[in-house]
């Protein structure tokens, strides 16, 4: 991000979109979720940054995982909320300290190059592939163990669990290949919370919402990432 650099009208439209829609779901539903809207917009603001390469949005997910944990568990989503207690939480510092170390600074006055940008990076066909079949066994074996525990949706719980586990490894080490994680995890997202929605969950409308916007911003990323790791 250079000096000088602003968001772009895309990033706007996600940031504004999601406020609205928290308050037209508010609105329809004559209820105020505060934590869950409160959710929803640090998660969004923390994925427009990550899309942009900024070292910013570690401060926005922080806010967003600590909350989601607590949201996902009353929804008994075990998985998710494990998976943002213990791994998601941490590794807001760990992404932060890697970043740094990528050359990501927090402002241009800081910066060796003008640029607060991460270096990224991206691997090889082969990588990929090997990445691709190691999710797989992981999402069925945890899928079984949710489907154990008494998960209502065991297996796309697992998806998103383990997917995410992945993508946000790769996110903190600043490889390219974390969009198309994401990019599957978020649509697996929006079909669990909509179950959620049916089943009257709390919080579960506000989290549907915030899911279509990662899933946007996900497209995005991958699109800006594929620049950043040429």
């Amino acid at each position: 991000m250079k000096d000088g650099k602003i968001l772009s009208l895309y990033d706007w439209f996600l940031i504004a979109g999601v406020i609205v829609s928290n308050v037209i779901y508010s609105i329809m539903t004559g209820t105020l979720d505060v934590v869950g809207s409160l959710a929803g917009i640090t998660g969004v603001l923390c994925v427009v940054l990550v899309a942009k390469g900024s070292i910013w949005n570690y401060l926005f997910g922080l806010v967003n995982v600590s909350l989601y944990a607590w949201i996902s568990y009353k929804a008994a989503l075990y998985g998710d909320a494990g998976l943002n207690a213990l791994y998601y939480l941490p590794m807001q510092f760990i992404g932060f300290w890697q970043w740094r170390k990528r050359g990501a600074a927090m402002s241009s006055a800081d910066a060796g190059e003008n640029s607060v940008q991460v270096r990224a990076r991206r691997f090889t066909w082969k990588q990929r592939a090997c990445l691709a079949a190691g999710c797989l066994a992981a999402v069925v074996a945890v899928g079984f163990l949710l489907q154990y525990l008494g998960d209502p949706q065991p297996f796309k719980d697992s998806t998103t669990t383990v997917l995410s586990i992945v993508a946000q490894a790769l996110m903190a080490l600043a490889f390219m290949e974390q969009w198309a994680l994401w990019i599957i995890t978020n649509i697996v997202s929006v079909a669990m919370w909509a179950v959620c929605v049916a089943r009257g969950e709390a919080h579960a409308g506000v989290m549907v919402i915030m899911w279509i916007f990662y899933l946007l911003n996900s497209i995005n990323g991958m699109r800006v990432w594929l620049k950043l790791s040429k």
